[in-house]
């Protein structure tokens, strides 16, 4: 199912990145191959050791985003939609994958604070995407964190800092 060179891998410096921007930068690439190349979550799962950097990567997080945003794609993309310009399908791939992962991750990972989710999404669709793409990603999330996240980023607005 391997669709041949991987248009998301980058020659960047990447040794040093924490292990959930590892797993985010994978879940990208991996979930890149479930749209484009019709890979499903168990043949994802299988080639995870394939993956450049799958060592430094945090391999339950990005399970757990690879199989969130396969199990729930159309719920994520319903909720992305009501934020975007256009419809879901129209958007390019890099961008529509890098919304799913932070819709997942808004709305079923907690413990991670929405604004480390929504930087997390713009630096991936720098790195991935097209020019003004993270800019784009960046107005629809914090839209998105507005309604999922309603109490922390009221939260996070209202403090002064000390």
């Amino acid at each position: 199912m391997h669709t041949g060179e991987n248009p998301l891998s980058t020659d960047k410096t990447r040794k040093s990145r924490p292990a959930r921007r590892w797993a985010r930068e994978l879940a990208l690439q991996s979930l890149y191959e479930w749209r484009i190349g019709g890979a499903d979550a168990a043949w994802i799962e299988a080639h995870f050791t394939e993956l450049e950097g799958h060592r430094q990567a945090d391999r339950k997080f990005f399970l757990a985003l690879v199989r969130g945003v396969i199990d729930q794609h159309v719920r994520l993309s319903e909720v992305l939609s009501e934020h975007l310009d256009r419809p879901f399908p129209e958007l390019s791939p890099i961008e529509s994958l890098v919304l799913l992962i932070a819709a997942h991750e808004l709305l079923h990972c907690p413990e991670t604070p929405y604004r480390v989710v929504i930087n997390e999404a713009i630096e991936l669709a720098k790195t991935f995407g097209g020019t003004d793409g993270h800019r784009y990603v960046n107005g629809v999330l914090d839209k998105v964190a507005l309604q999922a996240r309603a109490l922390e980023t009221k939260d996070g607005r209202d403090r002064k800092p000390d």
